[in-house]
C-alpha cells in the first residue's frame, strides 16, 4: 500500500492526556485491493510529551502487504491552571514592617502538568496599610499558562508603643494651685506607626500634695495599642507668704 501520513496538533485535556487515533494521521494511504488495518506505534500522549512526537503509522492491505510513513504530533497544553487562593494575616513588627508569601496565600492550586510559579501582587506592609488589602495570586504553570484569583491580606500592628518618662516638678503659685502636662513627663516615648495621645493620672495639683507625687503617663498609638510607664511629680511651695501688719498700743501696769 501507499502510506501517507500527515501531522496534527493535540490538546491535552485537563487530566493531562490525549489520545490520538491512526485515522487522525492517516492521509488517504491507499491499496489497490484495499487497505486493511492502520496501526500508530504510539496514540497515548502525556504532559512529558509536550512539543512535537514522531510517530509511525503502518499501513496493511488486505493481503498483508505493509508500509509505514511517519509525523509528527504537536502535543499543546492549553489547560490554564486552577488557582485557589486563602485569606492571610499579617503582624507587622516593632519597625512597622510586615510581610507574606504567595505560598501562604496559596490554598492548594493545581494544573493538569504542574506548577511552575506562585506570585502574590503585594508580599510587604507598612503602617499605611493597616486593615484589609484585597489583592491577586497568580498561577503559572509549567507550559505558560495562568489563572487568578483574589484575596484579601490582612494587615495588624499589635505592637504596642514604647513609654519613656522623666519626673518633673510642679510650683504652686501663690494660689495655691499648678500643674503639668503629659507632654511635659513625656521623655521621648516612640511607635513604628505613630503616636495617638498621652494621658497622665494627675496634671492639677495643689498645696494638699507638696512633695513627691507617684503619677503613670499612658502612651497609645494610632492603631489602639498602648503602654505605660511611672513618673514622679514633686510638687513644690515656694511662694512666699504675705506678711500684713498692723499697729498696737500697749499698755503698762
Amino acid at each position: 500500500p501507499v502510506a501517507v501520513c500527515q501531522n496534527v496538533t493535540v490538546q491535552l485535556d485537563n487530566t493531562g492526556n490525549a489520545i490520538i487515533t491512526p485515522a487522525q494521521i492517516n492521509n488517504g494511504s491507499s491499496d489497490a485491493c484495499g487497505v486493511a488495518t492502520l496501526v500508530l506505534n504510539n496514540s497515548v500522549f502525556n504532559c512529558a510529551n509536550v512539543n512535537g512526537n514522531t510517530v509511525i503509522l503502518t499501513v496493511t492491505d488486505v493481503n498483508g502487504n505493509s508500509s509505514t510513513c511517519s509525523a509528527t504530533v504537536t502535543i499543546q497544553d492549553n489547560v490554564a491552571p486552577i488557582a485557589l487562593c486563602q485569606d492571610v494575616t499579617v503582624q507587622l513588627d516593632n519597625t512597622g514592617n510586615g510581610g507574606t508569601t504567595a505560598s501562604a496565600v496559596d490554598n492548594g492550586s493545581s494544573d493538569n502538568c504542574a506548577i511552575a510559579s506562585l506570585s502574590l501582587s503585594q508580599t510587604a506592609f507598612v503602617c499605611s496599610e493597616v486593615g484589609s488589602n484585597p489583592e491577586v495570586l497568580t498561577v503559572t504553570d509549567v507550559n505558560g499558562n495562568s489563572s487568578t484569583c483574589s484575596t484579601t491580606v490582612t494587615v495588624q500592628d499589635n505592637v504596642a508603643p514604647v513609654a519613656i518618662c522623666q519626673d518633673v516638678t510642679v510650683q504652686l503659685d501663690n494660689t495655691g494651685n499648678g500643674g503639668t502636662t503629659a507632654s511635659a513627663v513625656n521623655n521621648g516615648s516612640s511607635d513604628a506607626c505613630g503616636i495617638a495621645s498621652l494621658s497622665l493620672t494627675q496634671t492639677a495639683f495643689n498645696c494638699t500634695e507638696v512633695g513627691s507625687n507617684p503619677e503613670v503617663l499612658t502612651v497609645t498609638d494610632v492603631n489602639g495599642n498602648s503602654s505605660t510607664c511611672s513618673t514622679n511629680v514633686t510638687v513644690q511651695d515656694n511662694v512666699a507668704p504675705v506678711a500684713i501688719c498692723q499697729d498696737v498700743t500697749v499698755q503698762l501696769d
